[in-house]
């Protein structure tokens, strides 16, 4: 027997304002891009930031920041509702975050990681995921100095995912599949 599916229109996918939005209790949970290139993939991570209801963006080094017309192409408006800071350097900013209590969660791929499907948020427990530049990765200073190296496996011939979209599988564990509220 087949589902009478019917995509919904835009007035039933429109969730809250963008004031209620900025209201709404956020997840302990903050995202840092270093140094990544794209305004594409920062505009990406936006989104989904917005979608999960992400604390905030830290943009660190040369990653772009709003107002830019290659973010806002991707983020359709959420580098308006999720908060973002811009800082220069990220390790400097990482070790800050983690001297106030933040468990570092490197997105990388390196020896002795933890398997994303198999990480558990604690609850009272604040994260900072940290997302690295599309050639080079996280900075190694800040592999150095996290709490968790968190790895996506993967089986196919490529060796990588895009910076957006590894962002994108975290925070969606993070924020659906972890105790993180």
């Amino acid at each position: 027997m087949a589902m009478d599916y019917k995509k919904k229109d835009i007035f039933e996918l429109t969730n809250c304002t963008l004031r209620q939005y900025r209201e709404a209790d956020k997840l302990p949970l903050a995202l840092l891009a270093d140094n990544v290139r794209s305004m594409y993939n920062v505009g990406a991570m936006f989104r989904t930031a917005d979608a999960f209801l992400i604390k905030e963006i830290v943009l660190a080094g040369i990653t772009g920041i709003p107002p830019h017309p290659e973010i806002a192409k991707t983020a359709l408006g959420a580098e308006e509702s999720v908060s973002w800071r811009h800082v220069a350097d990220a390790y400097e900013e990482v070790a800050r975050m983690k001297e106030e209590g933040w468990i570092v969660c490197a997105l990388e791929q390196a020896h002795n990681s933890v398997s994303l499907q198999n990480f558990e948020c604690r609850e009272g427990e604040r994260y900072l995921l940290v997302v690295g530049n599309e050639v080079k990765g996280v900075d190694q200073r800040i592999v150095d100095i996290a709490d968790i190296i968190l790895e996506i496996p993967q089986a196919g011939v490529k060796h990588s995912l895009n910076v957006s979209v590894s962002a994108g599988i975290a925070m969606w564990h993070m924020a659906g599949k972890c105790v993180c509220r």
